[in-house]
């Protein structure tokens, strides 16, 4: 109590106005510190920063500015920190506030440092992404790169066939999460599964269940990143299922080893053998003599009894060098009689090397410690095992890892030193079982069917995207199980019921489409099919050199000629006996109707009529003509250019066309076949592993118009976080580059169908059903007969006399006449 009674007064003096017998005036600078003070940290951070200035300020007496420090409470809430850095900058004109214990509590002071542009400085929150953004926001703390990286190292260096990874379920272990998992990735470490808990609805009863099922699928080898708090209760979890024995192995991230000091004595005694990372402080004469003091002012203080030293070297160092920095940037900038609002850029510059001794890097706004020590523990200890570091900063006496040989020995779970191997796998070769939910619907039997097996019951997949996926897992030695998944035709529901559903299914197998939406809940493999979006349609006949009589049909063409020889033939009846152009020899006469009757197609007949009922008939049979070869032009123009004009309109406004999976009533490949076959749709857009069947099958008979690359393809989904992912994408690589992956498409897609179907024969389809027909236009020949019978009517009743006259005089009347009187 007297050693802090003495810095209190030796504060009082910084604050003072005389300094020594010369009545030096000092200039006093304002720090605030807004930290849990109930908390170690908050003690450590308090006691290191006043310990710092003490003796810094004692080796520059000569500096003309002193540092004093505002602290305040913040309890771990933080609101209460948010309203004590206001209290601070408004009361207290405070230059810059070091402080922010958690995720939260930074983010709240972050914001107010960039209102206020006043620095604000963390040493005990993670190094995050979404801290970027506040440009006067520091973030002094480990690089979790460089961590990943070192993981990543050790597990390869101990070749660990496959981990699992266990992690706290909130923002900025997500963050450390995604870093890991992506070098893991990187490095060829299989994650076979992940694991996430929270801490505040983690019961033991929950964690024992999720670690009972981690057991049941014989995983061994377990990364976690997490709070200290929370690893307390998982290894005491674990040491009673039995998890902390020989064969085991466990990794814990600086997340947790920073601060080790938490964790309660029977935790610590549950983590035997357990290997960790934590933050290098290097040992020196100066950081062992800070240290030694700060643990004795705690201890004479009453504040804490800190068994274990290591988180006193990280955390006090750090608020070691933050205070010396603080006080050389003020000085710096009294020299240069410059403006407070350079603090920032001044703490930055600063080239101030404390017990760190330059071993922080600065990234932007953030002081981030590259190298790690591998740490093992034993008993009640820590004992260092190696170094590891990604920066290139290592003196004579440090060791890099890059052997396993370079390591110390590890004393593994079960107090074993030889280095454990995945047990559950070696024994009996057995299996690890892998549960895939199979797309159920058929419609599609040729890329996923699910039918059931008469004789066992059981189901039998079978189609090109379960050969594929078979391919593709079994060089991870997994028994499969597969399980059909009806209960919805929407895929997305199939994607959030393998994301809540994780302790049931592992992975999902079908005509799945990779979408932005699904990739949210859970992992894709790279697309094993063809990408995109395309048009497929009946291919068009070859057009031939008689393409002018395909407008209409046989019946219409011989009708419509039938009335061009009847429409002459009635004109020449009716005008024959009046109008010379009519008149001459028969074949003059025969060639006169001929002529007439054609020539009204192009309206050219020359010849003048004398009757009304001629001119009756011609007018009616120019009026049909001209309906005829209107429709004709019409019909013929739209044979050569509809597939084109529907095309375009298709490309513009694909939503007016049928597609095939909103389609209410085509649900079957067969379906679509005869829907495309009889003309109820023209085109068919989707995705093209759907039309690689068609054309697969019917390749004489189908063709695609056009594609556009606005579908991902087909892929496998698996756990979110998964390792299978990454390896599967790399199998369906090797399928592809070795022509595997060709040779299913062609087993599957060939025109003999694979399910016993037999090939339709389509040589005989055209564009029939775009002919005029009789029945169409029939109605036109029903005008023009009952005109032309009128006509004749009429002129049979006007000509009756020279009829009966001329039968009379004929020869042939003669004739009868003396037949019939030869019998009388």
């Amino acid at each position: 109590m007297e050693i802090l009674v003495s810095l209190s007064i030796f504060a009082l003096l910084f604050s003072g106005v005389v300094a020594d017998s010369n009545n030096i005036v000092f200039e006093e600078v304002r720090v605030g510190l807004v930290v849990d003070l109930g908390s170690i940290q908050g003690k450590i951070l308090k006691t290191s920063i006043s310990l710092a200035l003490s003796d810094f300020y004692r080796v520059n007496n000569s500096y003309r500015t002193r540092v004093s420090v505002l602290a305040r409470d913040s309890q771990g809430d933080p609101l209460l920190a948010l309203a004590a850095a206001k209290d601070l900058l408004q009361t207290g004109k405070v230059k810059a506030i070091v402080g922010a214990e958690s995720l939260q509590e930074a983010k709240l002071l972050a914001a107010i440092s960039e209102k206020a542009k006043v620095p604000v400085i963390s040493t005990l929150v993670p190094n995050t992404l979404s801290l970027n953004k506040y440009n006067h926001f520091i973030q002094w703390t480990y690089d979790i790169t460089s961590e990943a990286k070192g993981i990543t190292s050790l597990i390869q260096e101990l070749n660990l066939k496959s981990i699992v990874v266990i992690y706290e379920d909130v923002d900025d272990c997500r963050e450390g999460l995604q870093v890991l998992v992506d070098h893991f990735q990187d490095g060829g470490v299989y994650i076979d599964r992940t694991t996430s808990f929270l801490e505040s609805s983690s019961e033991e009863d929950y964690m024992v269940y999720q670690l009972r099922k981690l057991k049941s699928a014989r995983a061994a080898v377990f990364v976690v990143h997490m709070s200290e708090m929370l690893v307390s209760r998982l290894f005491q979890c674990a040491d009673k299922l039995g998890m902390i024995e020989e064969g085991y192995v466990w990794i814990l991230t600086a997340r947790t080893m920073n601060n080790f000091h938490n964790l309660d004595g029977f935790a610590v005694r549950s983590m035997q053998g357990v290997i960790g990372f934590r933050s290098y402080i290097p040992v020196s004469e100066q950081v062992m003599n800070f240290t030694s003091r700060l643990r004795q002012l705690m201890v004479d203080d009453d504040t804490a009894q800190i068994e274990t030293e290591h988180f006193s070297v990280v955390i006090s160092v750090w608020a070691h060098d933050i205070a010396c920095i603080l006080a050389t940037a003020v000085e710096n900038i009294w020299l240069r009689a410059s403006n407070e609002s350079n603090l920032l850029e001044t703490i930055k510059q600063s080239g101030f090397k404390g017990l760190s001794h330059g071993d922080m890097q600065i990234v932007g706004n953030k002081y981030l410690l590259g190298t790690f020590e591998i740490v093992n523990m034993v008993g009640t200890w820590v004992s260092r095992i190696g170094l590891w570091s990604c920066y290139n900063l290592c003196g004579r006496r440090r060791v890099i890892v890059s052997s396993i040989n370079e390591l110390e020995t590890i004393i593994w779970p079960g107090g074993s030193g030889r280095i454990p191997r995945h047990r559950f796998l070696e024994k009996n070769s057995e299996r690890k079982l892998l549960r895939v939910l199979v797309t159920s619907r058929n419609n599609f039997p040729h890329l996923v069917a699910v039918r059931p097996d008469p004789e066992t019951g059981l189901n039998i997949v079978s189609g090109f995207c379960i050969e594929v996926f078979k391919a593709s897992i079994a060089p991870f030695n997994y028994e499969l199980e597969f399980i059909p998944y009806n209960r919805s035709s929407n895929y997305d529901d199939l994607a959030n019921e393998l994301f809540t559903q994780r302790d049931k299914y592992d992975a999902a197998v079908g005509d799945i489409t990779i979408t932005y939406n699904r990739s949210l809940y859970v992992d894709f493999t790279l697309p094993y099919t063809e990408m995109g979006v395309g048009v497929l349609t009946v291919k068009k006949k070859k057009e031939s050199m008689w393409t002018f009589f395909d407008p209409l049909d046989k019946s219409l063409w011989l009708a419509t000629g039938a009335f061009f020889i009847l429409t002459g033939f009635v004109v020449w009846l009716v005008e024959r006996a009046v109008n010379p152009e009519f008149q001459g020899s028969w074949g003059q006469q025969i060639g006169m109707i001929l002529w007439f009757g054609f020539s009204t197609i192009v309206f050219a007949h020359r010849e003048k009529l004398q009757k009304m009922s001629s001119k009756f008939v011609v007018i009616v049979w120019v009026f049909v003509v001209l309906i005829l070869t209107s429709s004709y032009s019409a019909n013929l123009t739209s044979t050569k250019t509809i597939s084109r004009i529907q095309y375009s309109e298709l490309l513009r406004n694909p939503s007016q066309y049928r597609m095939l999976r909103t389609n209410s009533t085509l649900n079957t490949f067969d379906d679509y076949v005869q829907a495309l076959r009889d003309g109820t749709i023209s085109y068919l857009i989707s995705e093209i592993p759907y039309l690689n069947v068609f054309l697969g099958h019917y390749p004489g008979v189908f063709e695609m118009l056009g594609r556009d690359t606005t579908s991902n393809g087909f892929g496998f989904m698996f756990q979110k976080g998964s390792g299978l992912a990454p390896n599967v994408s790399r199998e369906i690589v090797k399928l592809r580059s070795s022509r595997m992956l060709k040779d299913m498409e062609k087993r599957w897609f060939q025109e003999l169908d694979s399910f016993g179907k037999p090939h339709i024969d389509w040589s005989e389809n055209d564009d029939a059903f775009n002919r005029l027909t009789i029945h169409e236009l029939g109605g036109l020949f029903v005008i023009v007969g009952v005109s032309h019978a009128l006509v004749l009517a009429l002129h049979l009743y006007q000509t009756r006399r020279d009829i009966s006259r001329a039968l009379w005089e004929s020869r042939l009347f003669t004739k009868l006449q003396n037949f019939s009187g030869f019998y009388k």
